[in-house]
């Protein structure tokens, strides 16, 4: 009995037979060498219809994106691909498709570079099965069109579809009109072709060193290669690694090396004598690190000195170049100090003359003068952040004199110790007063506040969490919060928490300090300064709370646009509250009610910055 795939084989040859005899026919009275050009002429036919695949492949070009490249590499590396699933090539795949999905790539360069990826590739007809078919060439001479007779004549229905290669199937319409047109006459010609009558799903290499268990298509190692290729390219393009260059002044200057930034950093260099010359510093290429000299910058010789006597000599002593000289010790003296000041001064002035629309004349000042000192030992693992500020603003309007707007004397230190991690042992201490009399206008013959009175000093034990340069979190659970006032004749120390018989307050409690500075741009920067303080033993729900922001952008060199806010709550000061008509509200008692409300200032404008 004859199984169902040797029927479909022998079906299939007697149809190419039968499609090889009908192209015969159609050149009946040609001589012999005219059959055999019928004969191309039917396999440049079964060609177009996908039969026959006789020609060698051009490999097509490959070209994947970085995506690409790593699916290809991540569908081939799976286990079921492979002899040994611990082979190097799949190690250093996977290690390869790991580091180019996962930042950063530093191994398996080298062994990929030097792998011979030939071993890899399988030549295309490997994947196909290829059986010689046997069939004769009628030798023909061209008579009258002639009719199949019934018994005869093949029809689509008593052919069964034989697919002989993936893509392709014979056209039985085709082969049905070509029947019915053609008719055989004369002498058969022996010959074979080669036919594809299979695709397989898997190919193997019969080379020792092929690593994987089979192929799935053709180029498929030539893919690879070039999978490997691009993502090597990608990883040695993305790597990049940070050099700073320092000198005597322990200036650090940053340099990405391969960050593709193209940009160039400003360099100073110094002698011990503090004389200096501007070079530039830039990435010109992979692991090169240009060095330029500023524009405008020369090197000038000094002439050569000409002497008076000619005959003039002087006693060298011949020195014993066998040995080698002793080098001098260049002593660097460690720099631990910083310093820096920053003054900015702001004037605004408003000149009215037969304005008919109304106004006030006015004229308004502010000077901000703020000096840092920064400590830092790496030595010893410590550091100190120390600042000092003077605020003081004057403000004249219409035909009233001169008045004091804002005025403020501030001192900030920090001492850290390093702890663990990016936590630092820290030791705070922070006072603020002013310089002069204060008054609630337009009352100018009662002070409310002056130089000490009052004066506040908080001091805090704890640690300092610094996550990144430009933030400082503080966290101090042992704190303490003092008020003093030196006057209380004059000046009424219960606006500020202090008892009516004392003259300072003392706080125990906790008290947490942010600071944080950010520069969205350049010529923008956000300083941020929070303190917050509660008391242990009294009202420790009520939070105490000092929030300055200072928003500056540079216009040029010397000009900034700056808008400083302060907000100010203290549960312990109190202020008069006031009805409809402006006149105090009275407690039962005949006092006059007093709470606790939210203090906020806010200005604009225009100053001259000097920083140096």
């Amino acid at each position: 009995m004859i199984k169902s795939s040797e029927m479909k084989r022998i079906l299939s040859r007697l149809i190419i037979a039968a499609v090889f005899i009908n192209f015969g026919l159609t050149a009946v009275s040609q001589e012999v060498n005219d059959s055999i050009k019928s004969a191309g002429e039917i396999i440049d036919s079964l060609k177009k219809i996908g039969v026959i695949y006789s020609d060698a492949h051009k490999k097509p070009e490959i070209v994947l994106t970085t995506g690409q490249a790593i699916q290809v590499l991540e569908h081939r590396i799976q286990p079921q691909f492979w002899h040994k699933t611990d082979d190097p090539l799949r190690k250093a795949l996977t290690q390869l498709v790991f580091q180019a999905s996962n930042p950063p790539y530093d191994s398996s360069e080298v062994y990929l570079k030097r792998f011979p990826y030939d071993s890899l590739k399988i030549s295309w007809d490997k994947f196909y099965i290829w059986e010689p078919q046997r069939f004769k060439i009628p030798v023909t001479q061209r008579i009258s069109s002639l009719t199949i007779s019934d018994s005869t004549k093949l029809s689509a229905d008593t052919i069964p579809e034989v697919a002989l290669t993936d893509s392709s199937a014979f056209n039985l319409a085709f082969v049905q009109d070509s029947i019915n047109r053609l008719v055989y006459e004369g002498g058969l010609k022996d010959t074979s072709i080669l036919v594809i009558i299979d695709t397989l799903n898997e190919a193997t290499s019969s080379n020792p060193s092929f690593p994987f268990k089979y192929l799935n298509y053709p180029y498929q190692g030539d893919s690879i290669e070039v999978a490997v290729s691009l993502l090597l390219k990608f990883m040695e393009e993305r790597d990049s690694s940070i050099v700073n260059f320092t000198g005597i002044s322990n200036t650090r200057i940053p340099l990405w090396l391969n960050s593709k930034t193209d940009n160039m950093a400003r360099y100073w260099l110094r002698n011990e004598f503090d004389d200096s010359v501007t070079v530039w510093l830039g990435n010109t290429g992979r692991n090169t690190v240009g060095l330029y000299l500023e524009q405008g910058v020369n090197f000038k010789r000094p002439p050569k000195q000409e002497t008076g006597n000619a005959e003039a000599r002087i006693n060298v002593q011949q020195q014993d170049k066998s040995k080698l000289l002793e080098v001098q010790r260049i002593v660097v003296k460690q720099k631990y100090w910083k310093y820096r000041t920053e003054t900015n001064l702001a004037i605004s002035q408003t000149a009215l003359f037969n304005w008919v629309k109304g106004g006030e004349k006015s004229l308004s000042s502010l000077l901000d003068v703020t000096g840092y000192a920064d400590y830092k030992n790496k030595q010893l693992d410590i550091s100190s952040a120390n600042f000092a500020r003077i605020k003081l603003g004057f403000l004249t309007s219409g035909d009233n004199p001169i008045r004091k707007n804002t005025d403020i004397i501030e001192t900030n230190s920090k001492l850290n110790h390093k702890a663990f991690g990016k936590f630092d042992f820290s030791a705070i201490m922070l006072f603020k007063t002013q310089l002069l009399k204060g008054y609630n206008y337009p009352n100018d013959s009662v002070p409310v506040s002056k130089m000490i009175n009052p004066a506040i000093l908080t001091l805090g034990f704890g640690l300092d969490y610094k996550p990144n340069a430009n933030t400082s979190v503080n966290f101090s659970p042992l704190s303490y919060k003092g008020t003093y006032m030196t006057d209380t004749l004059t000046i009424d120390q219960t606006k500020y928490g202090i008892a009516t018989d004392k003259k300072s307050k003392h706080e125990p409690g906790v008290s947490v300090l942010v600071t944080h500075n950010w520069k969205p741009k350049k010529s923008l920067a956000v300083t941020n300064r929070i303190q917050l303080f509660t008391n242990y033993v009294n009202n420790p729900q009520n939070i105490d709370i000092d929030w300055e922001m200072i928003f500056t952008a540079n216009l040029n060199w010397f000009t900034d646009l700056r808008i400083n806010t302060h907000f100010i709550f203290d549960d312990d000061t109190k202020t008069p509250v006031m009805d409809d008509n402006d006149k105090p509200i009275l407690n039962p008692d005949g006092s006059q009610k007093k709470t606790a409300r939210i203090q906020f200032k806010e200005m604009i404008g225009l100053s001259l910055a000097f920083r140096f």
